[in-house]
């Protein structure tokens, strides 16, 4: 502990001989740091945040409802710096002056936009931040600067969007009605070049709409319905017929088969009567209805026949049996009308395919027609819907605020400079002065070959020490240490009188820009 506590002591004994180093170090260190600082220029920060939002007055399935929106909030958070605002902002606050050169231009709008920042804080919410720090300016200019840009910048920012909306509105019907023209004409070749081919192949192109192999696909799948439901039909008639076949036709009675044999022939009269309605309104014999109500006619001829002409005094006609012969009747009709449909289809199918296999050349062209129309047609079809919309959405931009844009927080106007933080700066530099005058004096203690004590002498030389003379202070030397000393306090109340005058300089200054 004695020795850490003798080292201290030769330390500082060895700074103290060099105390004039110490001082010149230290004046020197803080004079250069000083003089660097003042060479920054205060850089200002003025502070903005700006609301843009799309006013959701067309519903959100709709272009320009809500996902328009974000898109239109996108462009904007990459455009509000675009190099064009920025060339504005900069002729507006007088960083281009007038005649400037296209290198002066670029320079400014390089200079704005490394200095101003833009902090989305929510979907639609901005921070914007101007940092100026102009050296050939005034503290009080860069200040009026930093303000200036923000609102110049949020000018210039409003007035191109407000025309802008409607600009892009009308390029974009403009260009739609271009598109659409096209679009039109080439339909119309198409629909010329498909009259011509089939007035060209009368006969060999099957009618209906459609290409062929879309009709076959068509009939197809309903002969695949008409399959199924004919089965269903089929077994609904066999479980009639099996009814039938365990019911009988006659219950024993007294007196009523005149009744029965009624009761048929005025069914019988019915169908008859509906037959001729329907001859009557020009439905031929193929019609799957009239098929069915001959079949039922028939039905009913049989029962009546066999009822006879007065029946019997024993017996009258089973209700069971009649009603079930009528839904048998019901049945069959169903069933012809499928079966025949079935017929129908399976020629339409068959004649398709013989067509197509006779002249493949002409069906593969017609498709081909064909399949350039439909693509053509469904172009046209989203074009008209575009443009439409395209038109909704300038309407409503020419007629409403579509974007708002709103100030939340006008520029703040800079009272103090952003950076540098300069009191802190002075009093590093001059901490680094005194640092490094007392680090310069111990060094150049180490390299001269000059001992404090006997002990260091002992300890170098490893010699013994006879004795040690001690320094005998005259009165005229004490009083010439008293004056240096004097000297030496005078050099360092300077350095630091001279840091404390550059801290009040410092705040009047910035007093001056408040």
């Amino acid at each position: 502990m004695n020795g850490l506590y003798d080292e201290i002591r030769v330390a500082l004994h060895s700074v103290w001989t060099r105390r004039w180093l110490v001082l010149a170090i230290a004046w020197g260190i803080c004079i250069l740091g000083w003089l660097a600082i003042a060479t920054i220029p205060n850089r200002y920060d003025s502070r903005a945040r700006l609301l843009v939002d799309v006013n959701q007055i067309l519903p959100d399935d709709m272009p320009g409802g809500g996902g328009l929106g974000r898109q239109q909030i996108d462009q904007i958070r990459e455009t509000l710096t675009s190099a064009r605002n920025l060339e504005k902002v900069a002729v507006t606050t007088g960083l281009i002056p007038a005649g400037a050169g296209e290198r002066e231009k670029a320079g400014a709008v390089a200079m704005l936009q490394k200095n101003i920042k833009i902090v989305p804080q929510q979907d639609n919410i901005f921070e914007i931040t101007s940092s100026i720090a102009i050296g050939s300016l005034s503290d009080k200019d860069n200040a009026k600067l930093a303000s200036g840009v923000l609102d110049s910048l949020i000018t210039v920012f409003r007035d191109d969007q407000l025309r802008g909306g409607r600009v892009n509105a009308r390029e974009g019907l403009k260009f739609l009605d271009s598109q659409i023209a096209d679009r039109e004409r080439a339909l119309r070749e198409v629909e010329a070049r498909r009259a011509a081919f089939e007035a060209q192949n009368i006969g060999l192109i099957p009618g209906g709409t459609g290409s062929p192999a879309q009709r076959v696909e068509a009939a197809r799948a309903e002969l695949s319905q008409i399959d199924t439901q004919l089965v269903s039909a089929q077994a609904a008639l066999a479980a009639a017929n099996g009814q039938m076949a365990s019911t009988p036709a006659t219950v024993p009675g007294i007196g009523g088969g005149s009744v029965g044999g009624g009761v048929a022939r005025q069914q019988l009269a019915g169908a008859q009567g509906e037959l001729a309605s329907m001859h009557a309104r020009g439905l031929t014999d193929a019609h799957p209805d009239v098929i069915a109500l001959k079949s039922q006619i028939a039905s009913l001829k049989a029962q009546a026949d066999r009822e006879g002409t007065g029946g019997g005094a024993g017996s009258m006609q089973n209700p069971a049996y009649a009603s079930l012969a009528a839904m048998r009747a019901e049945r069959q009709a169903t069933v012809g009308a499928l079966s025949a449909r079935k017929a129908q289809l399976t020629g339409e199918i068959a004649r398709i395919t013989s067509q197509q296999i006779q002249n493949p050349g002409i069906a593969a062209e017609y498709d081909r027609i064909n399949g350039e129309y439909t693509a053509l047609k469904a172009q046209y079809d989203k074009l008209l819907a575009q443009r439409e919309q395209v038109r909704l959405r300038g309407d409503v931009q020419t007629e409403t605020d579509a974007i708002r844009v709103e100030l939340l927080d006008p520029p703040t106007k800079p009272t103090s400079p952003a950076a540098p933080n300069r009191p802190l700066f002075l009093t590093a530099v001059l901490l680094a002065g005194i640092g490094g005058g007392v680090g310069g004096a111990f060094a150049l203690s180490q390299i001269r070959a000059s001992y404090a004590t006997a002990a260091k002498l002992e300890q170098a030389s490893g010699l013994p020490v006879i004795g040690s003379i001690t320094e005998v202070v005259t009165p005229d030397r004490h009083v010439e240490r008293r004056k240096r000393l004097v000297w030496l306090a005078g050099g360092g109340a300077a350095l630091v009188g001279l840091y404390a005058l550059l801290l009040v300089a410092e705040f009047v200054q910035r007093g001056m820009v408040a």
